[in-house]
């Protein structure tokens, strides 16, 4: 219980971690000579280096979680040292090169949804609401993260080196290094997976070899020696359809959700009737996240017994409802307060319960063994949306809004589409 705490624990820091810059970034690199779009890419960068620490990490963690963990602690420190330490060197780059560190850390993202589907330790009707909990680690993100970096903004500059800028990496650098200490205590990893022995088999009457005899002896075929090729035969095309659809989902609930949370700040400082501050950005953000956190419980709750494909189609049908409110009010020039805040808490509402199920999902159709490998697909496609949806939330206002938000509506219907046609085939077991 406590290893499961600390993987879930590890989560919501690292989803703080993400929201905390958003509000103050753009005011950030403004100051620094950068701009809104490389505002957008240095909320999203960190996760394209996220995908790029999985290819030496999943080579060296022999299925296992204490490795990941001790170099996700390491890299979050240095990496938010780095982005603090940019004002005071005053030098653009070096917010960009923090957050790269940053992202090296967020590889953990993929190890905690690994964790929570694991067949070693977590059943069939478990994995759901497990990964409930991750979703609802990532509600309290998405609402504390901008809430800190937009108070943290408003309390001031009082020095060149903790102040509204900088203090949300010494903070978030100092609760790393007490969170590390708590790992190293406490976390028990999982059993380390046995070895590939070559099996000896009983021979049976009838079938012995003559004494001296040169013949090679044979073996029938082991699961433990099959080949990748061979494993991926075994797939059937119904269930390559599953996955497919799985990774586009992933990679289309991240992508709205990071544009909207890099685009709401640009979007509410260059609109008239707004005007605002990191501060406004960040509460405006923050109580779109914490009003959604009631339904996110009750969505923990209702995992037990509703199927993941509902759920799924749930949360899809939601989101794409605010991204039509939104085309709406933009097309007819209504665009206050009210009216955006009821389209950003529909759209974080119906795409963070859309997240929910698309790992659980896989892990309850394929072999176990396809656990590691649909992780890190699943992570990936998050990864991918994650940073192209936050340089396109920071290009929103330079494209036009309509489009940026047309293009939103666009690849959820990709989405649909392919809901529909694989409907019978994304039925599971609930829990």
């Amino acid at each position: 219980m406590a290893s499961l705490v600390i993987m879930i624990v590890m989560n919501f820091l690292l989803q703080i971690s993400f929201f905390i810059v958003v509000s103050s970034s753009n005011k950030y690199t403004e100051h620094l000579g950068g701009n809104a779009t490389f505002s957008g890419i240095i909320i999203g960068i960190p996760t394209a280096f996220a995908g790029l620490a999985l290819i030496p990490l999943t080579q060296y963690d022999r299925g296992m979680y204490k490795m990941p963990l001790h170099v996700s602690c390491c890299f979050s420190i240095l990496g938010q040292i780095a982005y603090a330490l940019a004002f005071p060197v005053n030098f653009l780059y070096l917010i960009l090169i923090g957050r790269c560190l940053t992202g090296v850390a967020f590889s953990m993202f993929m190890y905690c949804k690994r964790y929570c589907t694991d067949p070693q330790i977590v059943g069939i009707r478990r994995r759901t609401t497990l990964a409930s909990w991750l979703v609802v680690c990532q509600g309290l993100g998405l609402s504390l993260g901008p809430f800190l970096g937009g108070l943290l903004y408003k309390i001031g500059f009082s020095n060149s080196i903790f102040n509204g800028y900088t203090s949300p990496g010494w903070i978030m650098a100092g609760i790393y290094a007490g969170f590390w200490v708590l790992v190293t205590k406490y976390f028990e990893d999982v059993p380390q997976p046995p070895t590939k022995t070559k099996l000896s088999l009983p021979i049976a009457k009838g079938f012995e070899t003559k004494p001296y005899s040169l013949a090679p002896a044979t073996y029938p075929p082991s699961p433990i020696d099959e080949s990748l090729g061979t494993q991926l035969s075994l797939i059937t095309l119904p269930q390559w359809g599953v996955i497919v659809c799985m990774c586009w989902f992933s990679m289309v609930c991240f992508f709205i959700l990071g544009s909207w949370e890099a685009n709401l700040p640009v979007f509410g400082a260059a609109t008239t009737n707004l005007r605002w501050s990191p501060f406004d950005a960040g509460n405006f953000i923050a109580l779109g996240g914490i009003t959604c956190f009631p339904f996110l419980l009750v969505n923990l709750l209702a995992v037990r017994r509703t199927q993941d494909r509902k759920l799924l189609a749930f949360g899809t049908m939601i989101g794409l409802a605010g991204l039509l409110i939104f085309l709406s009010i933009l097309h007819m020039d209504k665009v206050n307060y009210g009216s955006l805040f009821a389209c950003w808490w529909t759209v974080a509402l119906g795409f963070n319960i859309a997240t929910t199920v698309t790992l659980s999902l896989l892990s309850k159709q394929l072999p176990p063994k396809w656990n590691g490998r649909t992780s890190i697909a699943i992570q990936c496609s998050n990864f991918t949306g994650r940073v192209t949806g936050a340089i396109w939330g920071g290009s929103g206002v330079l494209v036009g809004m309509q489009n940026f938000v047309g293009l939103e509506i666009a690849m959820v219907g990709i989405g649909a589409v392919l809901f529909t046609i694989l409907w019978r085939e994304l039925k599971t077991k609930t829990g």
